[in-house]
């Protein structure tokens, strides 16, 4: 390689890891705690213990749990109804004053879903996961912070990609995974700093573009509402207000016979985000590990229970909806958590090693500089 191109891609490589660089430790560092978020709530007392009650206890039918909700908040609307696979007694439920209330400003807590007690989540309404993630995804500044990170991971992509244009010839010099200990502090830092930023490579390609994904998901969701949920919902767009709104009671029985071998993910009640206003939408999942991201909408009119449409899944959204898990290592269990964790912390290395090789090169020509400057007086 031509020594011009190489001080070129030296150039794109150093500045826009300088750039990232403080930015990308502060995601890294966050994003440690954030890999092992149920186990940290479980240890910090956040995850409520159930009553014990017999395997077959059925749970309450869904309007049960929206007035056993209405009646732990009142004055407060109901924004969402949601199941995780790791708690089956549990419904997460999300209400706020009004049922646009922008998310991180609704509160969130739990439904035994066989008798309607609730039980209050800390974690997800300003706790340490909380902070840790706000920090992560936008850093207090809602959607400018979300997309201001979000340039961030591209400068990270472009430093990675420069970083492997100019370790190809670096490495002809030496062997693979070489570290000169006879040479200086900062030669020795140099060889660990390639090596390990090597070794991460394809990770951290995947967690910068998945992160570059998931900081444009408002973007992504308004897209989705101005295409294909707009399309779905265009007869009623000239139809009076609701003024009564069917009981949810059979809400899943019906979704589950619109999509067959899908399950529930969650629920979107009528005036949010992910639905209109005159509809419920039932956010059904696949049955496999991977499909069970990719979520299909059905529309239910909430005055008359009947199925509307089957939203079309356009390819951003199923983009978005892989990266989230693949972003935080949730796809393998235990095993991916503590892979992806090591990552993370050989990441922060080599962040923090690329800093100090900056320093001590600007040190460096800064004294040589000096010392010119000393001759010719």
């Amino acid at each position: 390689m031509k020594s011009q191109t190489i001080r070129r891609w030296s150039f794109v490589h150093t500045w826009t890891s300088l750039i990232c660089t403080l930015f990308l430790l502060m995601l890294a560092v966050t994003g440690l705690p954030l890999i092992f978020h149920h186990e940290i709530d479980h240890l910090l007392g956040n995850t409520p213990e159930f009553k014990t009650m017999p395997a077959n206890t059925p749970p309450l039918d869904l309007q049960k749990l929206v007035a056993a909700a209405e009646a732990h908040r009142p004055g407060e609307v109901m924004q969402y109804f949601g199941w995780d696979e790791d708690t089956p007694d549990a419904v997460t439920t999300i209400m706020a004053a009004t049922a646009g209330t922008e998310p991180n400003a609704s509160h969130t807590f739990l439904l035994d879903a066989r008798t309607g007690e609730a039980y209050e989540q800390p974690a997800a309404n300003g706790g340490f996961t909380m902070i840790m993630l706000r920090l992560h995804t936008d850093m207090y500044a809602g959607p400018w912070g979300m997309l201001f990170l979000g340039s961030m991971g591209v400068m990270f992509v472009i430093a990675i990609v420069s970083g492997v244009v100019l370790y190809a010839p670096f490495m002809r010099r030496l062997k693979f995974a070489t570290v000169r200990p006879d040479k200086s502090t900062r030669v020795r830092w140099l060889d660990l700093h390639n090596l390990i930023g090597v070794v991460t490579l394809t990770w951290a390609l995947v967690v910068g573009v998945t992160g570059v994904i998931n900081a444009c998901a408002d973007l992504v969701i308004a897209a989705w509402r101005n295409d294909s949920l707009a399309a779905m919902i265009a007869p009623y767009r000239d139809a009076p207000p609701l003024q009564q709104r069917a009981p949810a009671t059979h809400l899943l029985d019906i979704a589950e016979a619109a999509v067959p071998g899908m399950a529930a993910d969650f629920i979107a009640f009528p005036g949010t985000r992910f639905s209109s206003e005159h509809h419920y939408a039932v956010f059904m999942k696949g049955a496999t590990h991977l499909t069970s991201h990719l979520l299909t909408p059905v529309l239910i009119d909430a005055s008359n229970l009947q199925v509307t449409a089957i939203v079309e899944r356009p390819w951003y959204m199923d983009a978005m909806g892989m990266s989230q898990p693949l972003h935080f290592g949730d796809y393998g269990g235990m095993p991916m958590k503590v892979l992806w964790a090591a990552l993370d912390v050989l990441t922060i290395i080599v962040l923090g090693s690329g800093l100090y090789l900056w320093w001590v090169r600007r040190r460096a020509a800064a004294s040589v500089g000096a010392a010119r400057g000393e001759l010719a007086g």
